[in-house]
């Protein structure tokens, strides 16, 4: 963690400027634990009750929390972006799926094209390194691998745009697909076909990426969550045909 030695202020708030700065820009993530007070202490150049100070004064913001027994941890400043009763419209109306693809389209197409823009070298690998880890999930054929990873490679675009408003805003959107409001991910990922398809679209955005070509970047992105689209509404498809077909059973079968 970039923690660094404070200087030319009072200690404590030095402190809380800090670990501030590195919540807002998503270094810091929310539930992450702290490091030990000694190595803070000794990595922050600040004295132990100094420390504490700025600690307590983070726990009455609302930033941190201090669990008995195991550390100092990022609070889950993220919440939800709506309210229950809109998340549970969301869960049960197909339209707003394909709204949250467009917007996901829109948002992280920007992303990508900023990230390969503004991206550091050290955001770049962190995105490669997802990649390969992708990569050997795919061959161990580990859906609920593989559906994580694809979240925490594309977030780690987002995190590489170095926009803090829109890394906050899709951390919170992405808990809401965590939790399957819009739709199974890992579905998509135990159909072997559709998992050669994602890989490669991945693969795509990251070449693209590391070669900081902007507009290939953006486009690989643009084609990714069109096939996501597309593939969601056969399923939906398939799902109506198969709900038909087993009330056309019952019926015949009841006469």
């Amino acid at each position: 963690m970039p923690f660094e030695p404070i200087q030319q202020e009072k200690l404590s708030k030095g402190v809380v400027r800090q670990v501030e700065g590195l919540i807002l820009r998503g270094i810091l993530r929310p539930g992450e634990r702290l490091p030990s007070e000694r190595e803070l202490s000794e990595r922050m150049n600040v004295s132990r009750p100094s420390l504490r100070e700025a600690f307590a004064e983070l726990q009455e913001q609302g930033l941190l929390v201090s669990k008995a027994g195991a550390g100092v941890f990022v609070a889950d400043v993220l919440g939800s972006a709506f309210a229950p009763a809109l998340v549970t419209l969301f869960a049960t109306h197909d339209e707003a799926v394909f709204d949250y693809i467009s917007f996901r389209r829109d948002m992280e197409g920007l992303a990508a094209e900023r990230a390969a823009h503004l991206g550091s070298d050290t955001d770049l690998a962190v995105i490669d390194s997802i990649f390969k880890k992708m990569e050997v999930a795919h061959q161990k054929r580990n859906p609920s691998d593989e559906a994580q990873l694809d979240a925490d490679f594309h977030l780690a675009i987002i995190e590489a745009s170095h926009n803090i408003v829109m890394l906050h805003m899709m951390r919170s959107m992405y808990e809401l697909l965590r939790e399957g409001v819009f739709y199974n991910r890992s579905v998509m990922f135990k159909q072997r076909m559709t998992r050669d398809h994602l890989l490669g679209q991945h693969r795509a955005i990251n070449v693209a990426l590391q070669a900081r070509d902007r507009d290939g970047a953006r486009a690989a992105v643009a084609a990714h969550l069109d096939y996501v689209e597309g593939a969601l509404k056969d399923q939906q498809k398939a799902d109506r045909n198969e709900a038909f077909a087993k009330k056309r059973f019952e019926h015949e079968a009841g006469r």
